[in-house]
């Protein structure tokens, strides 16, 4: 039989559910519900993942034990899916002794096959991504390329994974598989990371407990493992990889769904981790873009989370569910907003989907006593009838490449060829000139239209379409897809069946937004502009530099004493090292920043920043032609 193993992220239970969350979930759900329909053997994976310093400290800021706290937070993922009734096969947690059990094992495999060593890891750690970074990639020596918040300088032991030793394969792997990593734009900026050399992976820790231990044949209990290869392993050890391999018949997936900022992750380090293992490839890795709100960037302290349940209860779950497909292409950055979705659900569902049945059953009930048959459509609506199997054909190939704003797109074309055909063929007029055949013929014209329709929308709207389904007079099922969409077959004669408005129009937004402040009005050519007091806000003084010396490990910062008039010389950390050697700036005078927040650049204070210029020949520190006195202001 055929099969499909689709997957989504496990979460980290550091946070609560948000949109991101959801998105990705009912993606997959869609998915699944899809391949289902198509007599696909489903398996579909989520879960948590709960290991790793960031969780350690969170727990015990709350009082907490780690597993108390990944307890608490998982248990409100799990429910969030239940409550929106995600078909998930199974809810794996990174602490179930099964999943624990299936990464030992496969540790102790790279291990035993040379593929894992033991060394000195010396490199900076960004605690909230749970990542190590070259210094290459820092933000000016010390911020995380990926969060923009401060890494820390780790030297610790540390167990490697030769990541290196795959390089070539992985590039193999890309080039000769097209569809590898989804949509395909994506690849290229995989492709470049990996050719610009890989470094072996550092995957155990000594710094925390809260994590996997190595395998006892390793007979190392001060090690956990990293997060990451912990968490990536869940795909397999949720089939029951290193213990009864039950499911095991699943792999290799077909579709990792994930977002954009762990893509690395899932299409680098995770193959690589596969070659090692000698399990086959995951078939797509794919990767959506992130979720904004009203055009900004969503954060807790400005307060536009989207709490995805407290949308759904407003708005109705499955019409949240169309507008999340809808509103984005798979891969591109969305916005949410709740007029967006008030459109979507007044244009796209009341109007061209909800009044389509509702006009439907009118005119099946005025004419024909709601008896609906089927056997003249092809006579009088061949056209209509190959146009919408055209359409239809095209469907799958979308699916597959998990395009579900385009499989929307198309799918309402067949409800725009059917509210067309109402207002040309007019069976109103049909029934006045006496010619009752082809009304008819238009009547169960659209009510196939309707029964493929709530088949083929059947993933994204599984309730909904019930509804429509059950008022046509058939059941949703595999029998009725292959029946209706794949043999492309209308209906039996049926006798439909009056429901209620399926989407009512909503005027007003139904959830409470924190009124924005009124913006300022524009000024033309004004981008960047500030203003005389916006600059006098800057403080900058003339600073004598009276000591200079190297960061240790740092190839680009330099520690200046710096004297300002003040009781002390400031601590100055500059990014000047490739430019200048300490010898040759003592005593020279430069203009400083003087009022800049205190910041700490590799564990150093430093209190201000050193003025300078640098162009295509190199940079050159700013200071007074002539030597004024420490402290003298600049106006």
């Amino acid at each position: 039989m055929r099969k499909k193993y689709i997957t989504t992220p496990i979460y980290y239970v550091n946070d609560v559910p948000h949109i991101g969350h959801a998105y990705t979930t009912i993606i997959a759900d869609t998915a699944a519900r899809y391949f289902r329909l198509k007599d696909y053997d489903t398996f579909f994976l989520t879960g948590t993942d709960e290991h790793g310093q960031k969780i350690e400290e969170a727990a015990k800021k709350r009082g907490k034990s780690p597993k108390e706290y990944a307890d608490e937070i998982s248990a409100k993922f799990k429910a969030l899916w239940d409550e929106f009734e995600i078909s998930y096969d199974k809810f794996i947690r990174t602490t179930d002794p099964e999943h624990i059990k299936g990464v030992q094992k496969a540790f102790e495999i790279m291990y035993d096959k040379g593929d894992i060593y033991k060394g000195i890891y010396e490199g900076h750690y960004c605690i909230s991504c749970e990542a190590f970074f070259p210094e290459s990639q820092l933000i000016d020596g010390e911020f995380c390329p990926d969060c923009g918040k401060p890494t820390s300088l780790v030297k610790e032991e540390s167990y490697f994974f030769r990541l290196s030793k795959y390089q070539d394969r992985l590039l193999e792997l890309y080039r000769s598989n097209e569809k590898f990593i989804l949509p395909k734009n994506k690849k290229n900026e995989v492709i470049r990371f990996v050719e610009g050399g890989l470094q072996d992976l550092s995957i155990t820790r000594t710094s925390f407990d809260w994590g996997v231990k190595l395998p006892e044949s390793i007979n190392d209990p001060k090690h956990v493992m990293y997060v990451w290869l912990d968490a990536l392993l869940n795909y397999i050890t949720a089939l029951g990889f290193g213990g009864d391999k039950a499911l095991m018949h699943y792999w290799p997936a077909d579709y990792h769904l994930v977002g954009k900022d762990i893509l690395r992750f899932h299409a680098v380090y995770w193959p690589a981790f596969l070659m090692s293992l000698e399990l086959p490839m995951p078939h797509h890795i794919a990767t959506h873009g992130w979720w904004t709100r009203n055009g900004e960037k969503m954060s807790k302290s400005k307060g536009n989370v989207v709490d995805p349940k407290a949308v759904a209860d407003a708005y109705g779950l499955e019409n949240f569910r169309y507008f999340l497909l809808r509103e984005v292409p798979f891969g591109q950055d969305g916005d949410f907003s709740q007029r967006a979705l008030i459109d979507r659900i007044n244009s796209d569902l009341s109007n061209d989907l909800g009044n389509l049945l509702n006009r439907i059953i009118g005119m099946s009930g005025k004419y024909f006593d709601y008896h609906i048959v089927s056997d003249q459509v092809e006579r009088y609506h061949k056209k209509e009838l190959d146009d919408v199997k055209a359409i239809i054909k095209g469907l799958d190939e979308l699916a597959q490449d998990m395009k579900w704003h385009r499989y929307l797109e198309e799918l309402w074309k067949i409800l725009t060829i059917a509210n067309k055909a109402v207002d040309t063929y007019q069976p109103w007029a049909k029934m006045k000139e006496g010619k009752e055949d082809e009304a008819m013929a238009l009547v169960a014209l659209v009510a196939n239209i309707l029964a493929k329709t709530s088949l083929l929308l059947h993933p994204i709207m599984p309730k909904t379409t019930q509804t429509i389904a059950k008022a046509l007079g058939f059941a949703i099922d595999k029998e009725s897809f292959k029946r209706y969409i794949e043999d492309f077959l209308l209906l039996a004669p049926f006798t439909i069946e009056k429901v209620p408005p399926l989407f009512p129009k909503i005027e007003e937004p139904l959830m409470k937004e924190e009124p924005k402040s009124a913006p300022k009005p524009k000024e033309s050519n004004t981008e960047g502009v500030i203003t005389i007091e916006d600059f006098f806000k800057v403080s900058i003084k003339v600073g004598t530099i009276k000591e200079a010396q190297e960061v240790p490990k740092s190839k680009k910062l330099l520690k200046l004493q710096v004297d300002l008039g003040e009781e002390r010389p400031r601590q100055i950390i500059a990014g000047i090292k490739e430019y200048y050697s300490p010898q040759d700036l003592v005593g020279q005078q430069v203009c400083v920043v003087a009022n800049l927040k205190p910041a700490k650049l590799m564990g150093h204070l430093s209190e201000g920043m050193v003025l300078a210029a640098k162009d295509d020949e190199g940079l050159t520190l700013i200071g007074p032609k002539i030597p004024k006195k420490a402290g003298t202001p600049v106006k």
